[in-house]
């Protein structure tokens, strides 16, 4: 890696398209030199559905982002979300190459490559494929089987896959905002970079990414991935809700979430009215506990959602390092208060850590992903020639499907 360079996190939004611009120097914390935010509106669950809009979106944030750091964006680091995510676990396994059995780089990534030979659907591609632990002989929970001695190598990989029609029409809309993609990375796992810490990680933490169409949850025990799901509600399906609840515009029902919202009813005052008229509705007030009951009500089905997928991997209740709250929604007042009774679990709010420079800019929950993307980029040693990167080293033969990703992650791996 050069002593001094650029990077760029670009994360594409269903509310906001939010750009990060740092520089980053050998041996010190990247630098944030400029941040650009604007409303999105060409996505849906996170997934495109106006490239006009989206395409326009980038532009602007991109330019606000280069107003402030006096620097032209030519390429960024991209994160990549929706509804079409999906992750599933595999296994590898392969002989150890060397006549002596010592185990090298290249039977790592052999196995590794191994656990890739799964059944996709025809639109279906892998993204990633993130490795968890490795097994020589039999014995297991091994983090790095490099240098060590054995016959049978093995690997337990988390596959993240998605959809080719959808992964392709991001990359189209960022290319078309004249920005290259340096790289490719599920959001989910750029904000954990971001925001969660080693100890967090070995001791067993839930990533809870709320964003405006999807929750993204991801999590960690003895340092490894152990799952990752993206659900296809967020905070727009709270708006939504208030909309149709008080029977007033979206816009509206956005601005009564931001401003009067609350997911804890018990701590509204009986009494407390909401005037429609100041936010631009034509007369008329609403009762703010009607407002936070409806809040509530949606609130607790997102959480629900989140423990029935804990309840899969028997961790409902059982992560001692707890959640980790990320995304706009997680600024909704009460929400913490009402994760911990749902949850069962400590919860908190992350916030991007390991980051200097104008740090008041990205010091909010909605800032980690782009941060992380920016965190994971200093890993990123190698670029594939091909027309999309995703972060990492490997870039073996992976099928027709999954020829122009790299999908080991460095920064991922045990």
């Amino acid at each position: 890696m050069a002593k001094e360079k650029i990077i760029v996190g670009l994360d594409i939004g269903t509310c906001f398209v939010r750009v990060v611009v740092a520089k980053v120097r050998e041996g010190l914390p990247p630098q944030i030199l400029g941040v650009g935010k604007v409303v999105s509106g060409g996505l849906r669950k996170g997934v495109v559905v106006d490239m006009e809009e989206v395409v326009k979106n980038i532009r602007e944030a991109a330019q606000l982002a280069e107003r402030i750091s006096g620097i032209t964006i030519e390429e960024a680091f991209v994160g990549i979300g929706g509804s079409h995510i999906s992750c599933r676990l595999s296994r590898g396994v392969i002989a150890v190459s060397r006549a002596d059995g010592e185990i090298s780089n290249e039977d790592k990534e052999r196995a590794i490559g191994a656990a890739t030979a799964i059944s996709l659907a025809p639109n279906r591609e892998i993204l990633h494929v993130l490795p968890r632990r490795f097994t020589v002989d039999g014995q297991d929970a091994i983090k790095d089987p490099v240098g060590m001695n054995g016959v049978r190598l093995e690997v337990d990989a988390l596959i993240v896959e998605g959809a080719t029609p959808f992964v392709k029409s991001l990359i189209k809309c960022v290319h078309e905002s004249e920005i290259e993609e340096a790289g490719l990375l599920l959001s989910c796992l750029a904000d954990s970079r971001a925001v969660l810490t080693k100890r967090q990680k070995e001791l067993g933490v839930l990533l809870l990414d709320l964003g405006g169409g999807t929750t993204g949850m991801t999590v960690y025990e003895e340092g490894d991935i152990l799952h990752c799901q993206i659900l296809p509600v967020g905070s727009m399906h709270i708006t939504n809700d208030i909309a149709i609840g008080l029977r007033t515009s979206i816009d509206t029902a956005e601005k009564i979430k931001l401003e009067y919202g609350s997911a804890s009813p018990e701590n509204i005052g009986k009494k407390e009215t909401i005037d429609l008229a100041r936010l631009g509705e034509t007369e008329g007030t609403v009762a703010r506990l009607q407002v936070a009951e409806i809040i509530e009500a949606r609130a607790s089905e997102i959480l629900d959602l989140v423990n029935k997928e804990l309840k899969k991997i028997d961790r409902a209740g059982l992560l001692p390092a707890g959640v980790v709250l990320v995304g706009g929604g997680a600024k909704l007042p009460g929400l913490v208060e009402l994760a911990k009774e749902k949850l069962k679990l400590p919860v908190q709010i992350g916030l991007p850590q390991g980051l200097e420079g104008i740090i008041d800019q990205i010091d909010d929950p909605e800032f980690a992903v782009a941060c992380g993307l920016i965190l994971s980029a200093l890993n990123e040693e190698t670029k594939s020639p091909e027309s999309h990167n995703s972060f990492g080293d490997f870039a073996d033969n992976l099928g027709p499907t999954v020829k122009k990703i790299k999908t080991w992650i460095k920064g991922f791996a045990p």
